[in-house]
């Protein structure tokens, strides 16, 4: 068997070592604070969110009244100009620990106008709700009535006027905990 040369030997080794310094930086995640479209992950603290689907909802459409439960009193009618405005989310959690989801969201327009979430009561089960997910899990859980419906994702559920869908694009913002970076996140809605 014939000795392979040292400067070949040293060769292999330094491609070998580049090669795992490589591999190692495409480990590496990168956070991402804006997304163009729906789909895409956007990272808020420690949790990653994504946008499921969003859309108009009708109280003349079987699914969508399962959405619009349990919908405060003060709430529940809707002006003349005003339209029940969904988006589902799904939330992941990555890391090693439990970590806090975000618990303050607006749609926010082109002209500037901002739409917080009617808070949902707990009989409605596809109501997103700021809680802990735990280490390696994602919110909704797969096998919730959320997690395993239609859509697969928890409901934030808002009022708009119906001028707000012409000044498109929409932008959902995201809020982190206080004290997380980064601490908030946007993606445009696909409407």
């Amino acid at each position: 068997m014939a000795a392979v040369p040292l400067r070949s030997l040293l060769a292999a080794v330094l491609a070998l070592l580049a090669l795992v310094a490589l591999s190692a930086c495409g480990n590496r995640k990168e956070t991402v604070t804006h997304a163009e479209t729906e789909g895409i992950h956007v990272d808020v603290g420690e949790l990653s969110y994504q946008i499921q689907i969003s859309r108009t909802l009708s109280v003349h459409d079987d699914e969508d009244v399962a959405y619009l439960q349990d919908i405060p009193v003060a709430q529940r009618e809707l002006a003349p100009n005003e339209t029940w405005f969904a988006v589902f989310l799904k939330v992941f959690n990555d890391t090693k620990h439990d970590a806090v989801s975000a618990g303050s969201f607006a749609v926010v327009d082109t002209q500037d106008l901002r739409y917080e979430p009617i808070p949902l009561g707990k009989l409605n089960p596809f109501a997103y709700r700021a809680q802990v997910v735990a280490a390696g899990e994602q919110y909704p859980l797969p096998d919730s009535t959320a997690g395993a419906g239609v859509v697969r994702g928890s409901l934030l559920l808002f009022k708009l006027k119906f001028e707000t869908l012409q000044n498109r694009p929409m932008e959902l913002e995201i809020h982190g905990p206080e004290g997380e970076e980064p601490a908030e996140a946007s993606a445009l809605l696909d409407v």
